[in-house]
């Protein structure tokens, strides 16, 4: 019996034996290969430090004499917006007219049936490393091509300073910088269409400064030309608009974010002539703006709502038609947008005008408003393929004109090409 034991412990001890044996095989592969990897990585970083060192040393060898590298990042990209629209109205739009508001030709309404709208050809770069250009020409559908929006800007001034020089549009207002087609209805609300010609763009300077503070805070300035109405005649020696903004605005909650301006704009005209009236003198207007939008936790992909308005109020002071004036006038819109579903808004607008009396020698011209205060509401249904694809549909009961006139507009908007992010 003891024989038999000291047997099996003995073949005990050599399966441990075995094991251990094992054991240690296995630590010595591992370590192999542990130190096989610890190698590889300081190659790998030999490697990229002698790389370190020849980048600086061509870095500071002078460059040959060639076409600078990374020339393509200069290259501009290119941008087009097609618009297509169909329009129905009861009312002849060419006679359309707003009774105490001289109406500029780009105040009309679109034509009946099927028309190509005003489609874009944008092209933006950067210039260098201090300056961007932009040139946008508008495509109208008559066939001829208009330059909307030329200029240079800076994109390096200290201090939170921009400038910007050409032709562009004012930022006045809310809706006045951005093109028509980012606009959430059709067409412009009637005070845009009164005081503005539904945008004010001119040839001219503009400074923009954001102030250094923890809230949002951004004014600007801008010296125009003056051809672009209310001006008219680049009056005060080609030097005829002057206009100044303010705005800022926040974030209420996870959900909400909001924004208010403030504008204020001095045109002069030197015998401004809108179909055959002629205005020599000066027009102010003020405009105050308010923006909310919501969006569940911020999430503006399925469910979003977008409430704005403005208030206009403006002053004409010089001679129509040889006679004296002195008209204060005003008018608001306000509207709010709610996406529903992902690819799905609806949306409802309202406006109004008012205007003082015009002088007893001026009644039955276009400053007559012959006792109305013009105003329209509209309603929209739009669904969207994508970003870059709009089709809308909106309606609009208008009782601007001397009689009520019930308008139905269609349209497509579609973008290809790079295109920069639309402002607030």
């Amino acid at each position: 019996l003891g024989a038999g034991v000291i047997a099996i412990v003995s073949a005990a001890h050599a399966g441990e034996a075995e094991d251990l044996a094992a054991l240690k095989a296995e630590i010595a592969t591992l370590r192999s290969d542990y130190d096989a990897r610890i190698e590889a990585l300081e190659q790998r970083l030999k490697a990229a430090e002698a790389n370190a060192d020849a980048v600086e040393t061509i870095a500071a060898t002078p460059a040959p004499q060639r076409a600078p590298v990374g020339q393509n990042a200069y290259n501009p990209a290119i941008s087009v917006v097609l618009n297509g629209t169909f329009a129905a109205s009861e009312n002849d739009p060419a006679a359309a007219v707003i009774p105490g508001f001289p109406l500029d030709g780009e105040a009309g309404l679109p034509d009946r049936g099927f028309s190509l709208g005003e489609s874009e050809l944008a092209l933006n770069a950067n210039i260098d490393h201090r300056v961007a250009g932009t040139l946008i020409f508008a495509l109208t559908g008559e066939g001829e091509v208009e330059v909307e929006e030329a200029y240079i800007q800076t994109t390096s001034l200290p201090g939170g300073f921009t400038l910007k020089g050409g032709q562009f549009y004012s930022g006045v207002g809310y809706l006045n910088e951005n093109h028509a087609h980012n606009w959430d209805f059709i067409d412009a609300p009637l005070p845009y269409r009164a005081f503005l010609a539904n945008q004010l763009g001119d040839a001219g300077l503009q400074l923009r400064w954001i102030a250094p503070t923890d809230f949002y805070l951004e004014a600007g300035a801008e010296v125009m030309r003056g051809d672009g109405f209310p001006a008219g005649g680049a009056a005060n020696k080609g030097a005829g608009t002057y206009a100044g903004f303010a705005q800022t605005g926040g974030d209420l909650g996870d959900s909400g974010s909001w924004l208010a301006k403030v504008s204020y704009l001095r045109a002069k005209s030197d015998a401004r002539d809108v179909n055959g009236d002629i205005f020599t003198g000066r027009d102010t207007l003020g405009i105050v703006s308010l923006v909310y939008k919501w969006a569940p936790n911020g999430n503006s992909t399925v469910r979003n709502l977008i409430v704005n308005g403005e208030y206009f109020f403006g002053n004409e002071r010089g001679e129509f038609n040889l006679t004296p004036v002195n008209i204060d006038r005003s008018g608001f819109y306000a509207q709010a947008v709610y996406q529903f579903q992902p690819r799905w808004r609806t949306g409802v607008r309202y406006a109004r005008l008012m205007s003082d009396p015009a002088p007893a020698s001026l009644i039955s011209t276009a400053l007559d408003d012959i006792g109305r205060s013009p105003d329209a509401i509209s309603a929209l249904l739009e669904f969207d393929t994508s970003e870059f694809s709009r089709f809308r549909v909106m309606y609009t009961y208008d009782n601007s004109d001397f009689t009520s006139n019930n308008e139905f507009l269609a349209r497509y908007t579609v973008i290809f090409g790079p295109h920069g992010a639309h402002r607030f």
